[in-house]
Formats: C-alpha cells, sequence, structure tokens
C-alpha cells in the first residue's frame, strides 16, 4: 500500500518536474503559411516563422490553435457578450515566445503595449468569434484581444481596458 501509494507520488512529480522543463515550443517544428486572407502578423522576437523573419496567420490557422471561450460584460458594449478566441498564451506559446512586451497594432495603426506576462491561463484571448459570429471591422473585428473582465477585478482597470484592442492585425514582441 505504502509502495502503490509512493509511485504515485514520484509519478505525479516526474510528471509536473517534465512540464516545467517542457520548452513551449520544438525547435524543428513548423509554421504553415497561410492559405486565406492574412489576418495576423506577428514579428520580432519569436522562434517560429513562416514568412520570412515573422509569422503569418489566416483564420483557419488561428482555429487550429486552443480554443477558448469566455462570457464577460466590457465597458463597450451592453449586456455581457460570449467571445471565442486563441488564448494569447497559446499564440505566444505557438511562436515560441518567453517575455518581453508586445507592442499590437490596429488596422488604423491605434497600438498598445502589452506585457507578455499578462498571457496567462485565464486570461486574454485574440477573440475571432463574438456570440459564436466572426466580428466585422464595424464590430471590432476581425480579431479582438479581450480580456475576462469579469473574471478578476484586476481586469476591470484602465491599464487593462486600454490593452484590449480590438481590429488587431499586428503583434511585435520585443524582449
Amino acid at each position: 500500500m505504502i509502495n502503490l501509494a509512493l509511485r504515485h507520488m514520484v509519478g505525479a512529480v516526474a510528471l509536473t518536474v517534465v512540464g516545467l522543463l517542457a520548452p513551449p515550443v520544438a525547435a524543428d517544428e513548423l509554421l504553415a503559411a497561410p492559405e486565406g486572407p492574412v489576418l495576423l502578423t506577428v514579428t520580432g522576437d519569436i522562434a517560429v516563422t513562416n514568412a520570412g523573419d515573422g509569422a503569418e496567420f489566416d483564420l483557419a490557422m488561428l482555429r487550429a490553435l486552443p480554443v477558448e471561450s469566455f462570457t464577460t460584460t466590457t465597458i463597450w458594449t451592453e449586456g455581457a457578450l460570449e467571445l471565442t478566441g486563441v488564448p494569447l498564451k497559446a499564440l505566444l506559446d505557438r511562436l515560441g515566445v518567453t517575455g518581453g512586451t508586445l507592442t499590437a497594432k490596429a488596422i488604423n495603426d491605434y497600438a498598445v503595449e502589452i506585457p507578455v506576462s499578462d498571457a496567462m491561463p485565464g486570461g486574454p484571448i485574440i477573440a475571432y468569434l463574438e456570440e459564436g459570429e466572426p466580428m466585422p471591422r464595424r464590430k471590432r473585428g476581425p480579431l479582438w484581444i479581450v480580456y475576462p473582465f469579469d473574471a478578476k477585478d484586476a481586469y476591470r482597470s484602465e491599464v487593462i481596458y486600454s490593452r484590449s484592442i480590438w481590429q488587431l492585425d499586428r503583434l511585435h514582441v520585443t524582449r
């Protein structure tokens, strides 16, 4: 009985250590080229590219990454919205980004800085669906970095609201 409990404990510790030591991206893992219109271009200090020194994503590529949905209220809309997209952490993990700052730019060149440390489980997503439908440009689309404002008091601040950039089309990573 003690041996079985000890074996489970050793196994759990080993899984934790492996999980902590695993790199977010395999060095030889390739990123396919987009086949549809490019919605997001990521440049800067990234380990995985598909377009020169950058990475380009079409909607299908973004949808192929992990998906997260949450319902939240915002200061710009009435009532709660269901938003679906790729967790910012999953996108940055896919590109081998481990730290630094993101400069996020919108179609109209509006720019904000977002610390990579904001990209955490349960954190912001790059939403591509609102209420299950693609977001047109006139409704903050096609991509919107949005935080689950209702999940944490800390997300309901002017700083976080300013980081929720809609009509996103570019990210630049700086260490």
